[in-house]
């Protein structure tokens, strides 16, 4: 690579192809420069983000260091490329990755981008007059079908486990408290949106809280799934013009790097030309996301009124819900964690395309994988936050009006079955209903029991548990 300045703020930069003019106050080199004129493609809205820079920092921080210790990197060239890696870990070089999403399907640009970047910032770095090179130096024993599926598995792994993750345990937990708290409240159980025997609202949100513990563990497995990485196959997965060993030294030193458990993958081929790691980490975001949506619908659906609805519930009074209706309140954080939901099960089926787009010995969609998984990841974390401290928090049983749907309930005859069998318990129930009138009354005038047993029988704080 050769380059020369102009007084205009340019530097002219030659590579592969010929002279590109790159502006000389950037890090970043010919082969950036290129893609960003290529590419016009979403610009302001599909740039890669700090999890992703941070990625490709850890990766070139490790395998120079991988390198050096493997004597295949001139030790000051190692420390210089560690230093400048670091550098863009720390982000504090994020406005020199200006690329965007839709590039080329391996991620070349990207990574190139990284290349060059890290190999001019630590050439700046050095005490004397010193080339780095971003391809035989920053990138060596590296090509773009390893490095960035490799990226794909750290920013992934990165963003589940260390966000998305706890942003889910502290709404799990807070539901948690409400499911404990209001265990002795017993309320109308609804099946097919019709009425159903007694449950407790301890019990319902209970329910919400097993979902998100399953959801999790999802998420946590398809983490695990993440862990073997693709580094060391090199172009096609045969680990040409690599030490033998680079895959699994520098593995491990992304491990060191992040603290999770990372290792080279047995199979690198299958490592470059499939990403069904991302495909199922993306399958259970979206399970997550299908756990969320459930649970919003039920609050938003039991708040609903407040006077002509089920109001149940009583929710957090965050802002005025209508321009036209004083006084309106809607259940906005309810709505957002549903669109927010609907998000990403779109991404998860982007996701799910492109990853049995593999072909051969590559598969050409690893940035939109990327992008829709982190996204994804992203959008739920923010939405559990936001949900959880404006909505879930503030989640309050309207006492008075379960209790007037309780004592209202057709099926609380249902615990008159054992007693007088199905058919007559739904007699009961049928002339209540048609005539307007209480189960009870409906009860005692078709003579099939007496108040005495009635009063014993149909206890609606019995019927929340089995017994015989």
């Amino acid at each position: 690579m050769r380059e020369r300045e102009d007084r205009n703020g340019w530097r002219t930069e030659r590579d592969a192809l010929g002279e590109v003019r790159v502006p000389a106050r950037r890090l970043w080199g010919a082969e950036t420069e290129r893609s960003r004129g290529n590419f016009p493609i979403g610009r302001g809205r599909f740039r890669w983000g700090r999890p992703v820079i941070k990625a490709f920092g850890v990766l070139k921080k490790s395998a120079a260091r991988a390198n050096r210790e493997l004597g295949q990197l001139d030790p000051e060239k190692a420390a210089l490329i560690v230093r400048a890696a670091q550098e863009v870990i720390d982000g504090r070089l994020d406005d020199e990755f200006p690329l965007v999403v839709f590039q080329t399907g391996s991620g070349t640009q990207t990574n190139m981008n990284a290349n060059e970047v890290i190999a001019r910032r630590g050439a700046a770095l050095a005490r004397r007059e010193l080339a780095i090179h971003p391809n035989d130096d920053v990138n060596r024993g590296q090509s773009s079908n390893d490095a960035f599926p490799t990226v794909m598995h750290i920013a992934s792994a990165e963003a589940m486990a260390d966000d998305l993750l706890p942003a889910v345990g502290r709404l799990r937990d807070t539901l948690a408290a409400k499911s404990r708290a209001y265990d002795g409240i017993v309320m109308v159980g609804r099946t097919h949106l019709q009425d159903a025997t007694p449950v407790t609202l301890g019990q319902v949100v209970s329910g919400w809280v097993a979902q998100l513990d399953q959801a999790m563990a999802g998420v946590e497995r398809a983490v695990a799934g993440l862990l073997p990485l693709a580094i060391g196959g090199t172009a096609v997965g045969t680990g040409l013009n690599a030490h033998p060993h680079f895959g699994e030294k520098a593995a491990a030193l992304i491990a060191e790097e992040t603290g999770k458990p990372f290792v080279s993958a047995d199979n690198k081929f299958a490592a470059l030309s499939a990403h069904d790691a991302m495909v199922d980490a993306s399958a259970a975001l979206r399970t997550l996301a299908g756990a969320l949506f459930k649970i919003a619908n039920d609050v938003r659906l039991y708040a609903c009124g407040p006077r002509a609805g089920f109001a149940e519930l009583k929710i957090p009074e965050n802002e005025p819900g209508s321009s036209i209706m004083p006084g309106k309140i809607n259940p906005t954080q309810c709505e957002a964690l549903t669109m927010v939901a609907v998000q990403v099960f779109g991404n998860d089926h982007a996701v799910a395309f492109a990853g049995s787009q593999g072909a051969f010995q590559l598969n050409a969609y690893k940035p939109v994988m990327l992008h829709n998984l982190l996204e994804s990841a992203e959008l739920l974390a923010d939405a559990c936050r936001s949900f959880e401290e404006r909505c879930a928090r503030g989640i309050e049983p309207n006492e008075a009006r379960i209790r007037e749907h309780l004592e209202n309930s057709l099926m609380l005859v249902t615990a008159l079955s054992p007693h007088i069998g199905h058919a007559k318990a739904a007699e009961i129930s049928l002339t209540a209903y048609r005539e307007g009138i209480s189960l009870r009354d409906a009860a005692l005038r078709l003579g099939y029991v007496t108040e005495e047993e009635f009063a014993a029988w149909v206890r609606p704080e019995d019927m929340v548990h089995p017994h015989g």
